[in-house]
């Protein structure tokens, strides 16, 4: 997690908190180490962020210290909700971990009448939900998109043939049934489309494809589009 993104999670553990946090706590929370939350309590204090307490007390926020608004409708926050309520379908154990705290940050900042509509559990997405895939992380597939990085995948194909492969992983689909990569595969020299169910074990290799992101997906989606446009 880059440091920004950590300070911001501190505030939100504290500011919904009730009850002062130890940084060991915060730390397990993070993934982190309590040296470098310590690091961060202090670099928030700087920025003049009202923070009290100390090690082995815990931390709390003081009252008052607020994150600007989200200003969100009544609509688009039970929108948001259920787009959330989504991600528990997909086999993705890192977005659906992330959907939870998002909505802990939600009911956190929204007003308490809409607070307790939001927790009367009125909405639901229902259907199938998709198993993890066993030989590959989502998780890594999703950072290897935006960073650009190869993926190296042994792939077992409809007929049970296996091959290996290095791809260039450019997209993400999440299906009833399972996820598939689109990704440019080397070994075929084009477009193709991976089910993560059939990935027997893969990884992020040491090489990238920086700056062929978004012409990939570009032919992607023009493949697509011309697809669908001759079906209809």
């Amino acid at each position: 997690m880059r440091k920004a993104s950590r300070l911001f999670e501190i505030i939100q553990i504290l500011r919904l908190a009730t009850r002062p946090v130890t940084a060991a706590v915060i730390a397990e929370r993070l993934e982190v180490t309590v040296r470098s939350i310590y690091r961060d309590i202090a670099a928030l204090q700087a920025m003049r962020v009202p923070i009290e307490g100390g090690r082995g007390i815990g931390y709390i926020l003081r009252p008052g210290f607020d994150l600007p608004p989200l200003m969100f409708s009544i609509e688009e926050t039970e929108a948001i909700v259920l787009a959330l309520a989504l991600l528990e379908r997909t086999g993705d154990e890192e977005l659906k971990e992330a959907a939870r705290s998002v909505n802990r940050k939600i009911a956190g900042a929204v007003p308490a009448p809409l607070r307790q509509s939001l927790r009367s559990n009125a909405l639901h997405a229902w259907g199938t939900i998709s198993p993890p895939p066993t030989g590959l992380d989502l998780a890594l597939v999703r950072r290897a998109i935006r960073d650009e990085r190869k993926l190296s995948i042994t792939y077992r194909d409809g007929a049970g043939q296996e091959t290996e492969r290095n791809i260039r992983p450019i997209a993400l689909i999440y299906y009833s049934a399972t996820a598939v990569i689109v990704g440019w595969c080397e070994l075929r020299a084009g477009l193709r489309n991976f089910r993560t169910d059939r990935i027997e074990a893969g990884g992020a290799i040491d090489a990238y494809f920086t700056g062929e992101g978004d012409r990939l997906r570009a032919a992607w989606i023009a493949g697509w589009t011309s697809s669908q446009a001759a079906a209809g």
